[in-house]
């Protein structure tokens, strides 16, 4: 529609200079560097206080599975949902950071994870702890998650990779450190004393938003609410606001001269006595209070119109893009696997040290709390590769469908390790696979275009989040049911192995037509066009 509109030269010189100029300044260059290392830093810093405890949550399963006596599978739910209700609300997520800015929503958001982690220790049942916990800490780092990510693929282009790779270390590091960090505060203050203190340090979230400057201007919108929606929009304005106003006014003097007859019909031989002898004096008070009144009215009317027309607009774009989105056979490939993938690939961070007490292994034997491994090596996975992703001559696509086949393989030999070592193995090399977090945003930006990251990002994170919530309670009911851990990481290692050769088939034919389709965008007027060729 813009574009026909800018075709048949609908506006005149002046208005489209200026929303040229609005274009231009919305899409400017990303720096690569300068100001962004600081958004990296902070960024950083930021999904490390925050997901450090809902990450190292299986060293709390284990107390909470003690303290109130609940089943695995029920229990499970605490620490699935800290990781999942985030991603399910990431587009509500988005649309936040769309419009309040990721300073602001970083700020916000840490009250949240701080609070929420406090509250939890004076938790009497598990259901409190499903919304403390589970809920309010979850949504919180969903909120972090997609301001961290969002800002920072603003500030870095073709360093992307690269940056996405180092703010999403912050999550593992917290992970290794938590880990230790969490099992010694329960040793010497409980587990109500841990909540506390570790609620305490996500206060320092706050600091951290506050350096997140924006790249744009403080009222320009993010990529996602571009100048092109107002330039509809004031095309529309210009071009009905007349004509509306008119006929606004004309109904109302319709209703105001209707008003008069009837007043006139009514009246008795006295009344029409005093309107000969007030004639003028009415007349003179028509033609001034009901003119501002019928403007008045008219005005308020217009702009309700057209309020209820954007938003209607808005709604059907959305929905209009959505289905776009899903009509690239390698963007619906993708959600499919990412949900499979969280399904299988989420539970043995949360329940590996449990898995190990079922094995009966000797604690004793634990040089390193197996979550701490998974940590470590999930931050080394994740810089390396998105290290590698920044390499032209690779393509993040069959990387990140590698990872997953690989990981599938790894899940299904977790019932084949009955000893610390292997147990330990197997954590490094699914700690390192699920790095792939780094590079899923770099796919994701390079399927869709930069213009619908947050639009696709928060439909993947959804799907990602239900995987995230439903995989552990259905590792622990397989428990529950079974008495072993054997069947359910043969589930979760066939979930992972069927998203990867689902997302395979569907990049072998398409993924360069689709690169193709995407150059790297320019600060030109026409930058939408990019992606509307998906």
């Amino acid at each position: 529609m813009v574009q026909s509109s800018l075709s048949e030269g609908l506006w005149d010189t002046g208005t489209y200079r200026k929303h040229q100029f609005h274009l231009t300044m919305e899409f400017k260059k990303s720096p690569d560097g300068g100001w962004g290392w600081v958004i990296v830093l902070v960024s950083f810093f930021t999904q490390f206080l925050c997901y450090g405890s809902p990450l190292a949550v299986g060293v709390l399963y284990v107390e909470w599975l003690d303290v109130f006596g609940e089943g695995k599978g029920k229990t499970a739910w605490v620490g699935s949902l800290a990781s999942g209700v985030g991603l399910l609300a990431s587009p509500v997520c988005s649309l936040c950071v769309s419009s309040f800015g990721a300073r602001s929503v970083t700020i916000f958001s840490g009250f949240m994870v701080a609070g929420g982690l406090m509250l939890s220790s004076f938790a009497p049942n598990i259901y409190f702890l499903l919304f403390s916990y589970g809920i309010v800490v979850g949504l919180g780092c969903g909120l972090l998650y997609t301001a961290t990510v969002t800002i920072t693929c603003q500030y870095f282009d073709s360093r992307r990779g690269l940056a996405l790779g180092l703010i999403s270390t912050g999550s593992s590091v917290g992970l290794f450190i938590y880990a230790a960090l969490q099992r010694m505060l329960i040793e010497f203050y409980g587990l109500d004393g841990c909540l506390l203190i570790v609620g305490a340090l996500a206060l320092n979230i706050l600091a951290c938003g506050s350096l997140m400057r924006p790249l744009q201007a403080s009222d320009c919108p993010l990529p996602e609410k571009t100048a092109l929606e107002n330039v509809a929009e004031t095309y529309s304005i210009y071009s009905e606001k007349e004509k509306n106003l008119e006929e606004n006014i004309h109904i109302l003097e319709k209703s105001y001269s209707s008003e008069e007859k009837c007043k006139g019909t009514l009246a008795n031989g006295d009344w029409k006595q005093d309107n000969l002898l007030h004639k003028n004096s009415t007349s003179m008070t028509h033609t001034k209070e009901p003119e501002t009144y019928k403007k008045k009215v008219a005005e308020q009317t217009y702009f309700c119109k057209q309020f209820a027309k954007r938003k209607w607009q808005l709604y059907k774009n959305y929905c209009g893009e959505t289905v776009s989105l899903f009509k690239n056979k390698v963007f619906s490939a993708l959600f499919i696997a990412i949900f499979l993938f969280d399904i299988g690939g989420f539970p043995p961070s949360l329940l590996m040290e449990d898995v190990a007490r079922s094995s009966n292994v000797k604690e004793e034997e634990f040089f390193m709390p197996l979550i701490s491994i998974i940590g470590i090596m999930t931050a080394i996975g994740k810089l390396l590769l998105g290290i590698l992703a920044d390499f032209k001559w690779i393509n993040t696509l069959y990387l990140y469908v590698a990872t997953l086949i690989i990981m599938g393989l790894a899940l299904c030999a977790i019932p084949f390790a009955k000893s610390y070592v292997t147990l330990a193995i197997l954590s490094a090399i699914l700690g390192f696979l699920t790095g792939n977090w780094s590079i899923f945003p770099y796919v994701t930006t390079n399927t869709v275009g930069i213009e619908k990251l947050a639009h696709a990002y928060g439909i993947l994170m959804f799907f990602a989040g239900l995987g995230n919530s439903l995989g552990p309670p259905i590792v622990g009911w397989f428990y529950d049911w079974t008495q072993t851990y054997d069947i359910a990481f043969y589930f979760s290692g066939f979930c992972v192995l069927l998203g990867g050769f689902i997302l395979l088939l569907a990049a072998l034919p398409s993924w360069d037509t689709c690169n193709n389709k995407l150059p790297k965008p320019t600060p030109t007027t026409f930058l939408y066009k990019v992606a509307s060729n998906v």
